[in-house]
């Protein structure tokens, strides 16, 4: 089957050559392959792993409130709805000097990378993405670029052996054997040449004119690709570049002329009918020299610096024909709040297994408290994701989209071996009679089922185009409530 993938500017074709049968892609979808040699490759690599943590952490940690968006000027429901309770009235530049402040006061002494790391492997997760910076500009490793660091002599924790954060976490993943990502921010509001204090930001976007200040704005481009290249060049072998801040790209000319504006739970963004082009081309071509195998992901920017596209708190409806992963929180938030809950095991694994399911990968959002800790219900949750991954994470590793279906109702998944000779079904909620009928798989004549995690084969018999397979009783020790079952031809 041809399936076309329209872009603004090209038509891509994916030739696939399986047949779809209750698969159908059904949605408009933006997607370029990368052309650099190897990526491909190394794209197919990362799919297999399927499982990742994202951690957001910085000063702002200490207050326990949402990461940066308390100082952009926007009226919108996490900007000023989520500063701290205490300044939520203050006048805006006196409430960002407060902020800003928050520098003076950074000292994680219990700050443990190979806790987290420990805790990420025992989870079953195979990668990490680490914010090194957000959009507040406060740099989490040692830069030579800028002074609100972590590493300056005014933040309390530069005395500390730990004190190059992203070098130390980069560090102790690599030790657990796990793949290390970098999450940067491209809009940088703490810099003068993003936010210039000649003008006052009054949003997200340079608080100056690009067009009429070009010599500022190529001061910015300097300073984000110098940043960048440090993050190739002194952190170790890095396998993702994740760069957040999607409306710092280049613009087409009818965009700029119409001054575009977007949606977002009932507010709208401010105008932003400026080209905030940073040269993505000539960085790639730099950090690539440096470190060929790096995956790039230019977030929400159509085009082949999107390595993988990355829905936000969302799983799409359908399976998909590229590579993607959905971002997720643990929580109600990507950092640490106090009295945050959590969501249930048996919500994380069937989440897990819904977006494999649809070809995807998981990255979940973990947010240390201000002193470099998660809370004990989040080592918990992992614990527990780990336990049930040990059992059934050959469902979910190294998977691929089953090409028949992904899904079967709402509580059952379908995943499949690379080879298709191994099929796996994955069940929320175990059946009460311990009798399960599947209409959209028909195992062939002589195949074995087996519950993983046991050794017995189940009885099935074929019954009018589906199968019907006795599970018998419900197996203990399963707090997930999701069971999955290996079908071998």
């Amino acid at each position: 089957m041809i399936i076309f993938v329209r872009m603004k500017r090209t038509i891509t074709t994916f030739a696939i050559l399986i047949s779809w049968v209750g698969c159908a892609f059904t949605q408009e979808q933006s997607y370029t392959p990368d052309p650099y040699p190897g990526i491909a490759e190394r794209l197919e690599e990362w799919r297999d792993l399927k499982f990742g943590m994202l951690v957001h952490w910085g000063p702002y940690s200490q207050w326990g409130i949402v990461e940066s968006w308390s100082i952009c000027p926007e009226d919108l429901s996490w900007a000023t709805g989520g500063r701290k309770k205490e300044f939520a009235d203050l006048p805006y530049f006196e409430y960002l000097a407060r902020y800003e402040g928050l520098k003076k006061t950074f000292n994680p002494v219990r700050f443990d990378p190979e806790k987290w790391a420990k805790a990420a492997k025992n989870a079953g997760m195979k990668y990490l993405v680490f914010t090194t910076k957000h959009h507040d500009g406060f740099t989490m490793w040692d830069s030579k670029y800028t002074d609100y660091k972590v590493t300056d002599e005014e933040c309390p924790f530069h005395a500390n052996p730990n004190r190059n954060i992203a070098k130390e976490v980069f560090n102790a993943f690599r030790k657990e054997g796990l793949w290390v990502g970098a999450y940067f921010s491209k809009p940088d509001w703490h810099t003068q040449y993003y936010w210039w204090d000649k003008f006052p930001p009054t949003d997200r976007n340079p608080s100056y004119s690009i067009q009429k200040h070009p010599d500022q704005w190529n001061k910015f481009m300097e300073f984000t690709h110098g940043q960048i290249d440090e993050l190739v060049s002194d952190m170790g072998k890095m396998d993702i570049l994740w760069l957040d801040g999607g409306w710092v790209r280049p613009k087409t000319k009818e965009e700029v002329l119409a001054g575009l504006t977007e949606e977002y739970e009932g507010s709208r963004y401010a105008r932003n009918d400026q080209s905030q082009d940073i040269d993505m081309p000539g960085l790639v071509k730099k950090i690539r020299a440096k470190q060929p195998a790096l995956i790039v992901v230019d977030r929400a920017v159509p085009g082949p610096f999107q390595d993988y596209l990355t829905p936000e708190q969302h799983i799409p409806e359908t399976g998909l024909p590229y590579p993607w992963e959905t971002c997720m929180t643990m929580g109600g938030s990507w950092t640490y709040t106090p009295n945050d809950r959590f969501k249930s095991l048996e919500d994380l694994i069937w989440k897990l297994a819904d977006i494999v399911s649809k070809g995807g990968n998981l990255l979940l959002g973990v947010g240390p408290d201000g002193n470099g800790e998660f809370v004990p219900e989040a080592y918990a949750r992992l614990a527990e994701m780990g336990k049930w991954l040990e059992i059934n994470g050959e469902a979910i590793y190294g998977t691929r989209m089953n090409p028949e279906t992904y899904h079967e109702g709402e509580n059952i998944r379908f995943t499949q071996s690379k080879d298709g000779k191994t099929h796996y079904v994955l069940v929320r909620g175990f059946p009460q009679d311990g009798m399960l009928r599947l209409e959209k798989l028909q195992p062939a004549a002589g195949a074995t089922i087996r519950l993983l995690g046991q050794k017995n084969k189940l009885k099935w018999k074929p019954d009018n185009g589906a199968a019907v397979i006795r599970l018998g009783e419900k197996p203990v020790g399963n707090d997930s409530n999701v069971f999955v079952l290996k079908v071998e031809a």
